[in-house]
């Protein structure tokens, strides 16, 4: 499928040509606001605060993801879908997998270029995996961000995700040590 929308973005599934683009695109951001989460008696606070100075984060190479994989060759319930721009740059993708049991689409990864955030990218490709979701028969989408994203986050909820869950010890060990998982989902429209 490929698409072009009124600001030059052409979205298709990707192909193997695409994984050099994937792999060099720059998913690091800046944010002068994170969301804290604090443990109470019975539960969990979340709470916005801000950062001074900003905060710049940029994600560690994760060797394991294969984000080229289109789905067609390989696993029928995965798709990665790419969005460029109308200068022949890979703008963003969005790498998503279907699981039957619970009936749920999970965006594994999604990364907008900063260059076009803010241009729709972000929410035209969580459409493509919105349309691959009911094509599954999803029930919801679901997705896991840092705290610390607090763009993404804000980003997620104007699409209509809302916070299902969290966990505090995901990134202990890692080099996102200190971070916290926020589980997010959407039902599927």
């Amino acid at each position: 499928m490929t698409t072009l929308d009124d600001t030059a973005y052409r979205y298709r599934t990707s192909v193997p040509g695409d994984a050099e683009a994937i792999e060099a695109l720059d998913g690091s951001f800046t944010t002068d606001t994170v969301f804290r989460v604090t443990a109470t008696g019975d539960g969990f606070t979340l709470r916005e605060v801000p950062v001074d100075p900003p905060l710049t984060k940029v994600f560690p190479d994760d060797e394991s993801d294969d984000e080229s994989d289109d789905g067609e060759d390989g696993d029928p319930d995965s798709r990665t879908f790419v969005a460029y721009g109308d200068d022949g740059d890979l703008a963003g993708f969005v790498v998503v997998s279907y699981s039957g049991w619970n009936r749920r689409l999970t965006v594994e990864d999604i990364e907008v270029a900063p260059e076009h955030r803010g241009h729709g990218v972000g929410r035209a490709l969580m459409g493509l995996a919105t349309e691959f979701a009911r094509e599954r028969g999803a029930g919801h989408l679901w997705l896991e961000v840092t705290n610390v994203n607090a763009p993404a986050i804000h980003a997620y909820r104007r699409m209509g995700f809302t916070l299902c869950g969290l966990d505090t010890a995901l990134y202990d060990g890692t080099a996102s040590d200190g971070e916290q998982a926020l589980y997010m989902s959407m039902p599927c429209p």
